[in-house]
């Protein structure tokens, strides 16, 4: 049969891919998610890509964004909220749990929701619980919308450092001494629990650090170096998380490095040194974020330790199940690299130490960027 005068349908122009950059949300680091966002919304080739800021709220509402990136910088020491960037205080975002569909739309009370088109990507930038740990990992997995970055339980492993330190064991990666008080370890007997840490004080000294153990950015640590901080540092861990972690003291150079996902497998970065912080106890949030304590790039290691290091980074991604980046935290010690954690959402800003890594490997931030959003678009959605 002909189909020469059958209707022809209109060819449709093509578009570009559109990214949702998803931002802020309920953890404590809310606000450096922000920051991140902006330094993300301004690297992104607007030739390239459509962009969607989408900011969740303290309170754990999706908003629509201001697409901004000035206004999401830290100012007077202070570090912005999605509130500030956020176009209406009303309604919110809605991502369809449907497959088939990626439509967003924008619902105000009283009125139609409005779509905002078709979602492509999302390019998570949440630091911390809802948002690292795997939780909006499977909503997108639900939504059927690719994402950058690790699956569901390689974000939840990388967020919960009980068991990415369990993880990282029996790969055979050494790590330091620790142990973890639980919840109901807590709430069962208070007396018994403080027990079990100043047991493992005798065991390993002082000084040691008392974590929440699923948080990041530094923030509920505190360095503990006798027995009378000890009460007000389980405290503080316990504002952020009910599970706490406390560490030995780890004696050795700090040492970082970056693992980006190619279309051949993973690589790993030039490693980078993190140097004692002059004005802090130790590597805190504070001179992370606020007083911006560089760090050395590349480390001064010797090639063979270079070698070493990069191996291992790539053996904890590949131990964790991980996809997109991930950086890796070690320390050198006498004995060798001890690997402290793995961050599956790295701080991710221009100065922050996982973007510095690659610039001196010869990839920038904005090719960074496009790598991992290109790399999410071509994984299929699907159990990972």
């Amino acid at each position: 049969m002909s189909t020469e005068n059958l209707p022809q349908s209109p060819e449709q122009p093509s578009r570009k891919p559109r990214v949702a950059v998803v931002f802020g949300g309920r953890s404590s680091e809310h606000g450096i998610s922000v920051v991140t966002a902006g330094a993300v919304l301004k690297a992104i080739d607007r030739t390239k890509y459509d962009v969607l800021p989408i900011g969740i709220t303290r309170e754990g509402r999706w908003a629509l964004t201001a697409d901004e990136p000035e206004r999401m910088a830290i100012t007077d020491r202070r570090t912005p909220e999605v509130e500030d960037v956020a176009e209406s205080g009303e309604g919110g975002v809605v991502l369809p749990l449907d497959p088939g569909n990626r439509e967003v739309v924008v619902s105000e009370p009283g009125s139609v929701p409005k779509a905002l088109g078709e979602v492509d990507v999302v390019f998570p930038v949440l630091h911390g619980p809802y948002g690292e740990d795997g939780t909006l990992q499977g909503l997108l997995e639900l939504s059927g919308v690719p994402y950058v970055g690790a699956g569901v339980l390689a974000s939840a492993v990388g967020q919960d450092k009980e068991y990415m330190k369990r993880v990282f064991t029996s790969f055979g990666l050494k790590v330091g001494p620790y142990v973890v008080i639980r919840p109901r370890e807590w709430e069962r007997d208070e007396s018994a629990a403080r027990g079990k840490i100043v047991d493992f004080v005798g065991e390993h000294g002082w000084p040691l650090f008392v974590k929440p153990a699923r948080a990041g950015s530094s923030i509920g640590i505190t360095k503990v170096d006798d027995l009378s901080g000890l009460d007000e540092a389980i405290a503080e861990a316990q504002r952020h998380d009910p599970k706490i972690l406390v560490e030995a003291a780890v004696v050795g150079r700090e040492i970082e490095c970056g693992v980006l996902e190619f279309e051949d497998g993973p690589r790993a970065s030039v490693p980078a040194e993190i140097p004692p912080p002059d004005a802090h106890a130790y590597y805190d949030f504070e001179a992370k974020y606020i007083d911006s304590t560089p760090g050395i790039v590349p480390a001064p290691l010797t090639p063979e330790e270079t070698a070493e290091v990069q191996r291992l980074a790539v053996e904890a991604f590949e131990a964790a199940s991980c996809e997109g980046l991930v950086r890796a935290d070690f320390f050198l010690t006498d004995e060798g690299f001890v690997i402290n954690e793995i961050n599956t959402l790295p701080g991710f800003t221009p100065i922050s130490m996982y973007p510095q890594m690659w610039q001196a490997s010869g990839i920038g931030y904005p090719e960074l960027v496009d790598r991992l959003i290109q790399a999410a678009l071509r994984r299929s959605t699907g159990l990972r």
